[in-house]
């Protein structure tokens, strides 16, 4: 006697309920224990290496700099590509990896790069001046406050803010913990040329003066034959005031440094970056938290500490929450929780509405124990509670009651048919439980594209991998191992014979299933009309790659002139941040001068930091203000000529930019940017993009001072003395630190204002000769404007620009991007070799997520293929299954359509798993036609009656799964894949059900009996 494992249940009953208890408790600790997030994590394998050669143009960074690093990136085995943006004496290197880098590997590549870094270093010029590798470039730092203060100084603001800093880094689950917006301390000594020239002084020799009489420089040790006595010096400057006072000598003039320069106390001037608050002036404490932490807990503690410090700090001193992601979590995983409850209606609701309470209660009894089974497993493996795993078990949910409905049936068919409880409990095992196996297996390798998929959207979506496969294994375990015991405490133990005659609805159905399999050929004809249609529809859906966050922030991009001051920078945002003052939709704002807010977000795109942009971060109420607030900034935006202000919203899913983008990449610098120019006249053109940029902008002028080298020898100056004279008037050098306490002040010598801040000072300049005589710049130089790119990019080495659009309206850049395919092919046509364009931006990003589905497709095709084979054992009987498979297309367009849903990544994945699904109920179809066959029955009345029996349980889970969906139906990221399933499920199994027993006759060849003949003359009892 074969093993029956539904029986062995029945006859451990004390083992199994101890089982179910042991699950549900485990279940529910589990559940408790998972940790919380609003979106799943995803490794950024990005690296950025800042590098800096003073003094050199951008041309010349990156011949010497820039190339070396890019050259030496390409030894990497992992490397995907790498991206630089050059600077005059500053090169930013980007090196992404490729997408099968995960986990330990990633953390072992950068370490590489450091190393790989060291061994390049000697091949730099003389001047290299060092570099910077920042592998924290995904960090997110959830939390995030603002300071703001009225009476106090910023260095007083800073202090206070460093002790907030130091009392958070003793939460336990702390992680980085920064400040943004201080503003360095600096003693400026502005110097002016004309005061230094009249008196004869070399400005070299006052700034080497003061610094050796700044320098902490040992004096000594007098050792008596007792003990050691150090020696001191005094004269050190205290501050700016004592560097005001220090002493100077030209021949027997006696003066002081206040005599011939300004010394002020201030701060760095220009500041690198700027933050504000409500356009306030503010100090930013940014906050992240330890990997594995527990972000709600986190959030808790955090909330507690910075309320009790709020309390504490002095009168003028106050703070904002900016950024608050623990309490973003819980709303958004409470508000998927709600959906899952609603589900869960739903699914009850349908099975005790369709099986009575009973049996429903079997059912429902049966969705805790796979949840928290589920909830077991998934908190093994570290996966949280987000927006896709949550996502996906209500997806599950519709599928997961499949094999307990089945098995419940079964049972109660066993029951009506005169079988004991025990003997009706086990049938479901000898009966159908391999058929369900097959089957469940089927729906989950209609998912492998998801668990396999390498790309970075594939890693955002794993998780729906896991939970669907578990889950669904799990519901098979418990539909044979639980659900019989369950049934069998639940069930009465007797149940009368079931009324033969059918309800109206089954004999419609049996009615149309008839005319189906006697008119086949019609049947399968009108059959593949509607799969041709639905191939036709598939062109008026829009294409998508993820949609735009939910989330009420609103962010603003302002990008300037790339050779624009932070102070033009500053005076555009401070103009929106008046504007934005007198906006009722705007709660508060940050204004983030001279770089990007920071990564409060995983899929935040952070763009490098430059003088010429900044960034703005928008909080509204809601949707509707957040809408109404971006459409009024774009109309704002119109009035501010010379300004890009692009307005976007949070992205789901990988970081893109600018949606619709084109590289443009090539040899010849210059032939570039007439072609990058031509590209953006096209996009301009189409009245569905706006704010079209090109992100390596127009030359900008330079001064070029020409030596006369041989006057410059008769002087007895070198162009190093020329070049130092330069850089001390208009940029300043630092000459020495003030100590106070920890703080290092730097002391800045740089040119009076009114000479660093006009051209005319460089015709007037004066430089002191080593005789100590004045000599004019002029009389050893000429000047001469010239034009040189401010920012040099380049792909792989080969340089590169890009063009950039934003997309207006609903409007979805994969279709903009299509339509324009003939003008970029077009424009291609005409670059000679060694040109191309490419597409990036969304375009881009889709092709290389569905990339791997393409390529994992066969292997779950070879899965479905085997399971499905294993279990007929037939190629006819195959080729039936497998039919069916396409058929939910015609459901997907009915569904996306009129809803005008996209096709995005999401809804592709959930295409994809309609073919395990359709597969799965065709395949208990044929597996109940040959059990009849087996009886003795014929082709026709097997099919006939399989179909008839197996429709009330197959269009009961499609019930069930479909319905299930409609809670997060109204989700943004999940309503394109909700709708296309609903429609997938829903008519797939409809049409499922009248075809493939029309394309059985025609396969077989079965003929119709006679009129009249073919319904079953009497109930069908046997597995049904």
């Amino acid at each position: 006697m074969s093993f029956n494992l539904s029986d062995w249940a029945l006859r451990h009953r004390s083992m199994v309920w101890y089982m179910i208890i042991v699950s549900i408790v485990a279940g529910v600790l589990s559940y408790v224990n998972l940790g919380r997030e609003e979106d799943p994590s995803f490794t950024i394998k990005v690296m950025f290496i800042t590098a800096v050669l003073p003094g050199a143009t951008a041309e010349e960074t990156r011949e010497q700099v820039t190339d070396r690093i890019e050259k030496k990136m390409q030894e990497l085995e992992n490397l995907k590509f790498t991206r630089s943006e050059t600077f005059p004496g500053r090169a930013v290197v980007y090196v992404e990896l490729t997408p099968e880098t995960r986990g330990a590997a990633v953390t072992q590549t950068w370490l590489k790069i450091r190393n790989m870094m060291s061994d390049l270093t000697p091949q730099f010029p003389a001047e290299f001046a060092g570099y910077a590798i920042s592998d924290d470039f995904g960090d997110v730092y959830g939390s995030i406050y603002a300071f703001t203060a009225d009476g106090f100084s910023p260095q007083e603001v800073k202090d206070r803010v460093e002790e907030v800093r130091s009392a958070v880094l003793t939460l336990p689950a702390a992680g980085k913990v920064e400040l943004i917006g201080t503003q360095d301390p600096v003693v400026h000594v502005e110097f002016s040329a004309r005061k230094l020239a009249a008196l004869g002084l070399d400005q070299s020799t006052v700034l080497a003066t003061l610094a050796a009489q700044n320098a902490i420089v040992p004096s000594g040790i007098i050792r008596t034959a007792d003990e050691l006595i150090a020696v001191r010096m005094s004269g050190r400057f205290a501050g700016a005031e004592d560097l005001a006072a220090a002493p100077l000598r030209v021949d027997d003039t006696f003066f002081t440094l206040a005599d011939v320069a300004e010394v002020r106390a201030g701060f760095a001037d220009p500041p690198s970056s700027l933050f504000r608050y409500n356009g306030q002036p503010a100090v930013g404490l940014i906050i992240g938290m330890k990997q594995g932490a527990n972000i709600l807990d986190f959030g808790a503690e955090l909330t507690e500490l910075m309320d009790r410090i709020a309390t504490e700090l002095p009168v003028g001193i106050e703070l904002h929450k900016v950024a608050d992601q623990p309490k973003v979590v819980e709303d958004s995983v409470n508000h998927f929780l709600r959906a899952l409850a609603e589900a869960v209606a739903i699914v009850l609701l349908v099975s005790f509405i369709s099986l009575g309470w009973r049996a429903g209660l079997v059912v429902t009894m049966s969705i805790p124990l796979v949840l928290a089974l589920t909830f077991v497993i998934l908190d093994a493996m570290g996966v949280t509670l987000q927006r896709i795993s949550l996502g996906a078990l209500i997806i599950a949910l519709g599928l997961l009651v499949d094999d307990a409905m089945i098995a419940i049936e079964t049972m109660i068919a066993r029951l009506e048919a005169g079988d004991k409880i025990a003997k009706a409990a086990s049938y479901a095992w000898t009966s159908i439980a391999f058929p369900m196996l097959s089957g469940t297996l089927v729906t989950v390798a209609g998912f492998i594209p998801i668990g396999l998929n390498s790309s970075q959207a594939g890693e955002y979506t794993l998780s729906l991998f896991y939970v669907i496969a578990i889950s669904l294994m799990l519901s098979w375990v418990v539909a044979v191992l639980f659900a019989p015991l369950i049934g069998a405490t639940v069930l009465p133990k007797h149940l009368p014979h079931h009324d033969p005659r059918p309800g109206p609805l089954r004999r419609a159905f049996r009615t149309l299933l008839c005319a189906a399999m006697r008119a086949k050929w019609i049947t399968i004809l009108a059959t593949v009309l509607l799969f041709g249609s639905a191939l036709y529809g598939m062109r008026h859906i829009e294409q998508q790659f993820f949609p735009a966050s939910d989330r009420p922030e609103l962010l603003v991009d302002v990008t300037m002139r790339q050779n624009s001051a932070i102070a033009a920078t500053d005076t555009a945002m401070a103009e929106l941040d008046a504007w934005l003052a007198t906006r009722p939709e705007a709660q508060y704002w940050t204004t983030y001068v001279g770089r990007s807010a920071p990564r409060f977000l995983l899929s935040l795109d952070t763009p490098t930091p430059a003088p010429f942009m900044g960034q703005m971060v928008v909080m509204t109420a809601g949707l509707e203000d957040r809408n109404a607030l971006r459409a009024a900034l774009e109309e704002k935006s119109r009035d501010m000529a010379g300004v890009d202000v692009f307005t976007k919203l949070i992205e789901l899913g990988p970081p893109v930019g600018k949606p619709v983008q084109y590289r443009i990449m090539g040899p010849d610098r210059a032939r570039l940017l007439a072609e990058a120019r031509s590209l953006a006249k096209v996009l301009a053109d189409d009245p569905r993009l706006s704010n079209i940029t090109i992100d390596e902008g127009e030359p900008v002028r330079v001064a070029r001072v020409v030596l006369d080298q041989e006057r410059l020898r008769q002087l007895g100056l070198t162009q190093k003395d020329v070049a130092q004279a330069l850089q001390t008037l208009f940029e300043g050098v630092t000459i020495t630190e003030l100590r106070d306490g920890q703080t290092l002040v730097d002391v800045v010598a740089r040119g009076a204002e009114a000479d660093r801040t006009s051209l005319a000072s460089l015709s007037s300049l004066q430089l002191p000769s080593p005789s100590g005589v004045p000599v004019p710049l002029l009389s050893f130089a000429h000047l001469d404007w010239q034009m040189e790119p401010p920012v040099l990019h380049a792909r792989n080495r080969v340089p590169t620009i890009s063009v950039k659009a934003a997309v207006t309206g609903r409007n979805q850049p994969a279709t903009i991007t299509a339509d324009l395919a003939a003008k970029i092919a077009a424009q291609l046509e005409t670059l000679p070799a060694g040109y191309k364009i490419e597409p990036g931006g969304v375009a881009e990003s889709s092709g290389e997520s569905q990339a791997p589905i393409v390529a994992v497709v066969p292997l779950m095709v070879l899965v479905i293929l085997t399971l499905v084979m294993v279990q007929v054992q037939s190629f006819r009987l195959m080729f039936i299954v497998l039919a069916v498979a396409p058929l939910g297309l015609i459901g997907v367009v009915a569904a996306m359509l009129p809803s005008a849903q996209p096709l995005g990544f999401v809804a592709i994945l959930g295409v994809l798993a309609l073919v395990g699904i359709l597969i799965r109920n065709s395949l208990i179809l044929m597996a109940e036609v040959q059990d009849l066959l087996e009886k003795g029955h014929s082709h026709w009345r097997a099919v006939f009656e399989a179909s008839d029996s197996r429709a009330r349980p197959i269009l009961l889970t499609a019930a069930a799964a479909s319905l299930a969906l409609i809670p997060i139906s109204r989700e943004v990221f999940w309503a394109p894949m909700a709708f296309a399933m609903m429609g997938g499920i829903i008519a797939g199994t409809l049409i499922t059900l009248v075809f493939a027993p029309a394309l059985y006759c025609v396969v077989f060849g079965v003929k119709p009996p006679p009129k009249g003949e073919e319904a079953p003359p009497e109930p069908v009892s046997e597995g049904a």
